[in-house]
């Protein structure tokens, strides 16, 4: 039987004890002598967030296949039990076995958003595993990163002993088998990280020089050691059909910010919206076969007892199957009394009749995201959408009995006026309008509610506003300020909500998103000041920030408002994403002369992801 971690007297004072015991419906319990590896999985936030985590549970799922190894989870632990486990040296322990990470081969971390950085180093101080990989002797965990953040690993870079570049599915066998034969040949930690960086797709910082010119920019990045490759590239997965899927995934205790079953119908995005780095990341699209996804989605519901079940895409709508799936999944939700989530659709491709369906069974707001406010704008960002297209998916969302509809906007992006910033108050009227004026009012479901939100722009890797400036706070919350005006000239203002991000986090975002080595000092610096949970406003310290980059001597504005030449050499450049930096400076011309791209279903782009031979690029030849 096993002995938890913490004693019952903690967990009677902490908040929401489930979050540490373990031991819930299908999570895997090993014998530790009859394994190999033992690999630790942490998501540095809180239980709730990264048990929702769809490639956690991914690669749980799939690592515990394999009998030589046992993959178990961990999370940050919240505030209070933070305090306690340092107050009493308790050492940080994974849920399965409730044994301290420190005894682990690898400590796997994903690294999901940026503002979780803090909480990273919350992860291998609790561990007692030394912050900097320098520091780690024989002994220690191999500490490895993963996930979309992995694209630019360089602020994180002294913490981490390797980068896993890609979909999780590819080489992570071949790096645990690499790693049985290097310990039974008795090789040192460093022997097998180069053995390791030597694997597609692994990155192993320590084994890599930067230098930097006068004006801080970089001179140049290069492997120390021959055997090393120049160039880290990506790892994708073609055919994700025919792999890895949890047949019965892990049910929490406790209700998680995702409580349902996730349905992951496609990878990858035809759109091509500028801003957005999932859209490039992921690219080529693939889909998974309608067959599968029926088969996993009653397997998962009765593995699960979950009362609803989601489809999980960067755009769910250009599915090509979409109608079959969904109609097959009214019929097996209905029978189960199960609700259905489709997030991810888009106002130009969707479809009244699965509206209907979806609200014959759960009725909510619809989330509409049209990124700008006028049409200048979306050709910009290369969004698509035209205002009738807009207005049009608004009026046949009211007629189908909606009343409430959420919009996303972005402040703060390339080329943005003060009519752009005014459209998203005009847009949102016009679709007030459009009830009003096309429902009777015997047939409405009381006022319609329009909520308008603002999030602010940062510049992402491998995307065509890479070489982009951002603004600073005052400018962000300026621009935030002249929309709320627009809103409160509007008729309709009753029937209108607007709200906004939080500046200062996202200029903080912005630097760690574009950031250099340099900025890890800062990370580590605002860490032991007392800086995590960056990402919930309740802990968010600023403060504690500004005064890291005080003493780190790092300018802010340098990699925020500064707008980089095309011929810089950014901390990222040695990794090869699919998407050549020759596509990315086309589209980044594109935006700045408002010219739409169209889809990669439309026309091939080039942009360099065919060199993958499959999905979309290939579904007409």
């Amino acid at each position: 039987m096993r002995t938890l971690a913490l004693s019952d007297e903690i967990l009677m004072k902490v908040d929401k004890a489930a979050r540490y015991i373990g031991g819930e419906v299908n999570s895997v319990m090993k014998d530790k002598n009859a394994v190999d590896i033992r690999f630790a999985m942490c998501f540095p936030d809180v239980y709730e967030i990264g048990m929702s985590n769809l490639g956690m549970m991914i690669l749980y799922n799939m690592f515990n296949q394999r009998e030589d190894v046992w993959c178990e989870r961990l999370f940050s632990p919240w505030p209070d039990l933070d305090k306690v486990m340092r107050e009493k040296k308790i050492p940080l322990f994974a849920l399965e076995s409730q044994e301290p990470i420190r005894d682990f081969d690898f400590l796997g971390i994903t690294i999901g958003y940026e503002m979780c950085y803090t909480n990273i180093l919350q992860v291998l101080d609790l561990s007692g595993i030394p912050l900097k990989s320098a520091d780690r002797g024989e002994d220690f965990p191999i500490v490895i990163g993963g996930g979309a953040c992995a694209y630019n690993p360089e602020p994180l870079a002294p913490f981490f002993d390797m980068f896993y570049i890609g979909e999780g599915e590819t080489v992570y066998f071949q790096l645990m088998d690499l790693y049985k034969e290097e310990r039974a040949k008795g090789s040192s930690r460093m022997e097998f990280l180069k053995k390791a960086a030597q694997i597609p797709g692994l990155y192993v910082p320590a084994l890599y020089e930067v230098c930097y010119k006068e004006d801080g920019t970089i001179a140049s990045f290069t492997p120390t050691d021959a055997s090393v490759p120049a160039s880290v590239e990506k790892q994708i997965v073609m055919d994700i059909t025919d792999t890895y899927y949890p047949k019965a995934p892990v049910v929490p205790f406790i209700k998680a910010t995702q409580d349902r079953v996730v349905l992951e119908i496609q990878r990858g995005c035809i759109r091509g919206c500028r801003f957005c780095q999932a859209g490039m990341l992921y690219r080529p699209t693939r889909e998974r076969d309608v067959e599968f996804l029926k088969q996993k989605a009653v397997e998962m519901l009765d593995a699960t007892g979950h009362e609803e079940i989601s489809l999980s895409s960067l755009s769910s709508s250009d599915y090509s199957q979409l109608p079959e799936l969904v109609n097959f999944l009214m019929e097996e939700c209905d029978r189960r009394g199960v609700n259905i989530s489709l997030p991810s659709l888009r106002i130009d491709a969707f479809s009244l009749d699965v509206m209907s369906k979806v609200q014959d069974i759960k009725k909510s707001s619809l989330t509409f995201a049209p990124e700008a406010g006028s049409q200048r704008q979306r050709d910009v960002i290369n969004k698509g959408l035209t205002e009738e297209v807009i207005l049009k998916g608004a009026s046949d969302a009211f007629h189908a009995g909606w009343n409430r509809v959420k919009l996303y906007f972005m402040l703060g992006q390339p080329t943005e006026t003060v009519e752009d910033m005014e459209g998203i108050a005009l847009l949102s009227e016009k679709i007030a309008e459009t009830y009003y004026d096309e429902i009777p009012k015997d047939q409405r479901h009381g006022k319609v509610q329009v909520v308008a939100s603002s999030s602010f722009f940062v510049p992402k890797p491998f995307t065509p506003f890479q070489w982009a400036r951002m603004c600073t706070k005052e400018e962000f919350l300026e621009r935030a300020n002249i929309v709320r005006g627009k809103f409160r000239e509007m008729k309709n203002f009753k029937s209108l909500k607007y709200n906004w991000h939080e500046a200062e986090l996202t200029v903080l975002e912005g630097v760690l998103a574009r950031g250099d080595r340099r900025v890890g000092a800062v990370i580590e610096e605002a860490y032991r000041k007392g800086a995590i949970y960056d990402s919930w406003s309740e802990f968010f310290k600023n403060e504690v920030w500004m005064e890291a980059f005080k003493t780190c001597g790092v300018d802010i504005d340098f990699y925020t408002i500064r707008e980089r030449s095309l011929d810089e050499l950014f901390p990222w450049d040695f990794i090869d994403a699919g998407v050549s930096k020759n596509f990315l400076k086309r589209e980044w011309q594109n935006a700045l002369d408002a010219k739409v791209t169209p889809n990669c279903r439309m026309k091939c782009s080039g942009c360099g992801a065919a060199k993958y031979g499959g999905g979309v690029c290939f579904e007409k030849r």
